[in-house]
């Protein structure tokens, strides 16, 4: 199988293997569809080197199924690859804020909650691979804040990788991450006025 070659090898005092192994902070965000499939993709080659994965779905309601949620559970509890556990923190679309009902929590207090608990999971080592979905929106309206989360990232113990989806990424997040994807949009059927559809957008 081809292994991509560095075009630069940095003067970092690190051996091969050190640099190839280093823990990576990974950010799909862009406007074209496909953020979130590409990091669950990466999930499923994680699953498959036996790792264990969180993934921490944010803003998205937690009564909405994603295939991606069903078939990563299924394979988690096969006892083949790795384990999978999937946290849903937020409620509704990103374009739908409701009022919460009284003593309910805001979804920006869930999602709060959300990040703590990816704190903790930092600071713990308890995966080997972490799948932020949505979590550049969180950002990009301010309910958390960058300069802590990249410190948080900078500082995390192991070897654990981090994944995070959504639409305008921060910059300070961007310049931070060590691979940047920008999905683009050509073209999307709802351009043309046709709905979602099961098996491709969920």
């Amino acid at each position: 199988m081809p292994q991509g070659q560095p075009s630069v090898v940095p003067d970092d005092g690190l051996t091969t293997r050190q640099r190839r192994n280093r823990p990576l902070v990974v950010v799909h965000t862009g406007i074209g569809k496909g953020k979130s499939t590409a990091a669950f993709g990466l999930a499923l080659r994680a699953w498959n080197q036996g790792w264990p994965i969180g993934v921490f779905q944010f803003v998205k309601s937690a009564k909405w199924k994603v295939g991606e949620e069903n078939a990563l559970r299924v394979l988690g509890a096969s006892e083949q690859g790795g384990s999978v556990d999937w946290h849903k923190m937020g409620e509704g679309w990103s374009w739908i804020q409701r009022a919460p009902a009284e003593g309910e929590q805001t979804n920006e207090e869930k999602a709060r909650e959300g990040w703590e608990q990816v704190k903790r999971d930092l600071a713990a080592e308890t995966y080997r691979l972490y799948v932020l979905d949505e979590f550049a929106y969180l950002l990009h309206w301010g309910w958390i804040d960058v300069e802590e989360v990249v410190s948080v990232l900078r500082e995390r113990p192991g070897t654990q990788h981090v994944v995070i989806t959504g639409r305008n990424a921060p910059e300070q997040l961007l310049e931070y991450a060590d691979l940047v994807t920008d999905m683009s949009k050509v073209k999307h059927p709802m351009d043309a006025g046709q709905k979602g559809q099961r098996g491709i957008e969920w």
